[in-house]
């Protein structure tokens, strides 16, 4: 399947000060930067940052860093990392590739420079060590009260600082602060903790430190060691803004020095975003690890089928702004549909199989069907479909006490088969318990689709699968994994996980599907969009629904069809 690229290039008003500065002259050539934790899989709430970052790089020929920030030891592995980089080239690769500065960077490989950068700010007077423990530094900050070793010197300090660094002092005992202003009315200015001690290998330094900085600190110089221009951070950063002036002057760094904007981040119906609560998922095991298909990681959506380029149309679609907003699912959805309607194969599978013989067709003959492969695409061409006396249909495709109106198959009734005939339901087989087992049925021989004499009409056109022919596949029918819109507004997100997220069933398919590939989409027809899940094996294929061919949940919710 060919990738599809997300055109034309987006407006909003981050890409308007970047041009901006480009015709001034202020900046000559643009840097940004995706800095990300290494302490769990990315979501999609960071497609929309990267898609955002190597967006504004790759269409102002400049360059997008990936850097770690790897400042808190004791949450952080090499699987992350590992796990980021694999979802960056995922989504970027083919599309914005070229402008990957470096793969990756990390905040620890500053960490000289960082402690040099804290000891000028400590000769300048501008940052003390303190002696007081987490809590009372919360509470002293609140209140806009000193800290009694506020007033240290700078020879005090320096001493102190180094032995930190020299691990003298036990976990929590001593931090270094910025001397700013205790009483701001911005509280992230009232002496804010750079450094802190903790004694906790490194996955990348291992043993060499025993103190970190703090975000903010680690964050700025990161950026103005990597020579960013505009470090674009979501709304919740805008309060540090200030800080990270602060910093930049304070240390009276030589121009160019980066400028934060930002943004406000992706808020999405019927899931979580907080890497907290994707890690208490996977933890307490409520999904089947990170890559879950029901999760909205982006390896999850990987898994599920979503491609890089529906996931980069998304994050388009959905725009830049700095005023939050909450994106209904459905959006994502339409965007998958959208595109896999453009693209994918189309073939037959019965994921409900009910056996179905045609009492006059002849036994041993056997017809090769024509279908077409998408209608959507007259590149698509066409394939054989083989047709025999028995068939399987899917059982929510019969009914033998209908309601009115209803076009599929009931007793007396005729449907068309798609790309076939027309038969007639004449007998219902039940087992002992009253099960519906078999439907013995008559075809229309002159009813052909496609034939001479095939002008004969009926309301309702249903999929099958020749039963001496169809292959054998588990199907994962997977759905959102909650049932309320917003769960973190709920109290207790877990409580509205949904019990029917996930259906496991024994599908039987058309020969054609056996050719499938992993990187291609496919539309069972009448049934949704699926593809190839990583455990299928040479003897057994398993399929995942990627989206559904109709949003069934506005439906439920009785609305209209959500579009970008």
């Amino acid at each position: 399947m060919t990738e599809l690229a997300v055109a034309p290039a987006p407006t909003d008003f981050i890409r308007e000060v970047v041009a901006d500065d480009l015709r001034t002259g202020k900046h000559s050539r643009i840097v940004t930067r995706f800095p990300p934790e290494p302490n769990g899989y990315l979501h999609i709430g960071h497609a929309k940052s990267i898609c955002l970052n190597f967006g504004i790089a790759h269409e102002f020929n400049g360059v997008c860093n990936i850097r770690m920030d790897d400042t808190n030891p004791t949450k952080e592995e090499t699987e992350y990392v590992d796990s980021i980089m694999a979802d960056v080239h995922w989504l970027i690769d083919g599309w914005a590739d070229k402008n990957l500065g470096g793969a990756p960077l990390y905040t620890s490989d500053y960490f000289d420079q960082l402690y040099e950068f804290a000891l000028e700010l400590i000769e300048k007077g501008k940052a003390y060590v303190d002696d007081m423990t987490p809590e009372e530094t919360d509470e002293f900050r609140r209140l806009g009260k000193e800290s009694l070793f506020r007033n240290r010197s700078v020879e005090e300090n320096r001493d102190l600082f180094a032995r930190m660094k020299a691990g003298e002092f036990p976990d929590g005992t001593r931090t270094l602060r910025a001397k700013i202003d205790v009483n701001a009315p911005n509280v992230w200015l009232r002496d804010p903790v750079l450094y802190r001690i903790r004694h906790a290998a490194h996955h990348h330094t291992g043993d060499k430190w025993c103190i970190y900085p703090m975000y903010d600190w680690a964050h700025t110089l990161s950026d103005y060691i990597e020579g960013i221009t505009h470090s674009v951070c979501t709304l919740e950063f805008e309060v540090h803004r200030p800080l990270y002036d602060w910093i930049l002057q304070a240390l009276e760094l030589p121009p160019p020095v980066p400028h934060q904007y930002e943004f406000a981040r992706l808020n999405l119906t019927y899931t979580v975003m907080s890497k907290r609560k994707l890690i208490q998922l996977v933890n307490e095991k409520l999904v089947n690890g990170w890559d879950d298909p029901r999760m909205l990681t982006i390896a999850g959506l990987r898994r599920r089928g979503v491609t890089a380029s529906a996931l980069r149309s998304f994050a388009y679609n959905i725009g830049i702004t700095k005023y939050p907003s909450m994106t209904d699912m459905a959006v994502l959805d339409h965007t998958i549909r959208d595109e896999f309607n453009r693209t994918a194969e189309r073939r037959l599978a019965v994921l409900h199989p009910l056996k179905v013989v045609l009492t006059n067709y002849p036994e041993g003959q056997v017809e090769e069907l024509e279908a077409v492969n998408n209608p959507e695409d007259e590149n698509a061409g066409k394939r054989k479909v083989p047709f025999g006396r028995e068939l399987f249909i899917d059982a929510a495709d019969f009914m033998e006490t209908p309601p009115p109106k209803y076009f599929r198959l009931k007793p007396g009734g005729e449907v068309r088969l798609k790309y076939a005939y027309i038969i007639k339901c004449d007998e219902v087989v039940k087992d002992s318990s009253g099960n519906v087992t078999e439907l013995r049925c008559t075809v229309d021989l002159e009813s052909k689709s496609g034939g001479a004499t095939s002008n004969r009409k009926v309301k309702g056109t249903i999929h099958w699968v020749s039963a001496a022919h169809a292959g054998h596949a588990e199907v994962r029918l997977y759905d959102r994994l909650f049932t309320a819109g917003e769960p973190d507004a709920t109290g207790d997100f877990k409580s509205c996980i949904n019990p029917h997220s996930l259906e496991v069933v024994t599908a039987k398919c058309e020969p054609a599907l056996a050719e499938a590939t992993p990187e291609k989409r496919y539309q069972f027809e009448r049934l949704g969009y699926f593809a190839l899940d990583p455990d299928s094996t040479a003897t057994k294929q398993v399929w995942n629904r990627t989206v559904t061919l109709k949003d069934t949940w506005a439906k439920m919710e009785g609305r209209a069809p959500s579009r970008p």
